[in-house]
């Protein structure tokens, strides 16, 4: 085993939605030349995918699981390896899948086991060699709960809101702050209660809550784990091994 593959790890980042883990995430990707892999995205990819359907009521209406699941014989869902923007069935969607519209219907796609099923054997793939960082829900608790470091992110709803908002208006959006408010925490609802996979800090995971710092304090947190982690790993007795 070589040197670099000894230091090889996957990187699992969990959390509320809206607490900054994505920025986290591609910062640390970068930083350290490992593949960045938005499992949310891949969600919002496949939400998006249904209303492009039309499986949506005109009023809202959830679309019966059934019809998720016919839908997703034909979806496919990459990243764009030069700007890591998400891709579906070829297109890029990077924009339209973090609109509003998406961030009101993704919860409940997340819980039809078929999407999880097909979602979580691409996961796996992309993170087979390791020298990935992957955010999302369960990547420390279902889709690597061997990986060798796994942080929980979280922050106060308040705080996620206040973000969102700042985001979405800042991309010209027109929404309220009490309507991404009520979002985040139905988010929060939805994500804890679900029968499968649901979100949770996984036993070993460090816990940082970022409501109080900054993008470079939690950045230079984050690496710091990383680089602690390569240290914890046994070296080889055997260097030729």
């Amino acid at each position: 085993m070589t040197n670099r593959q000894q230091n090889d790890i996957i990187v699992a980042i969990d959390g509320h939605s809206s607490c900054g883990k994505s920025t986290m995430a591609k910062w640390l990707a970068k930083e350290t030349g490992y593949r960045y892999i938005d499992t949310g995205a891949m969600f919002r990819a496949v939400t998006l995918h249904t209303m492009r359907k039309g499986l949506w009521g005109t009023d809202g209406t959830e679309p019966t699981i059934s019809d998720v699941e016919k839908s997703l014989g034909d979806i496919s869902i990459d990243f764009n390896p030069e700007n890591g923007h998400t891709l579906l069935c070829g297109q890029d969607v990077e924009q339209e899948i973090r609109g509003m519209e998406v961030s009101s219907k993704v919860s409940f796609i997340s819980t039809i086991p078929a999407v999880r099923t097909l979602l979580l054997e691409q996961q796996r793939a992309m993170g087979a060699q390791k020298r990935v960082v992957m955010d999302g829900r369960d990547i420390g608790t279902v889709v690597f709960p061997n990986a060798e470091l796994k942080v929980f992110v979280t922050a106060s709803a308040d705080v996620r809101a206040e973000r969102r908002f700042n985001e979405l208006t800042a991309k010209g959006e027109k929404v309220s702050f009490e309507e991404i408010l009520h979002n985040v925490q139905e988010r929060d609802r939805i994500d804890s209660s679900r029968a499968v996979a649901p979100l949770k800090p996984a036993e070993d995971a460090i816990m940082l809550d970022n409501s109080d710092l900054s993008i470079d304090e939690q950045n230079e947190i984050m690496l710091s784990y990383f680089h602690d982690t390569l240290k914890k790993k046994v070296p080889l007795t055997d260097p030729s091994a």
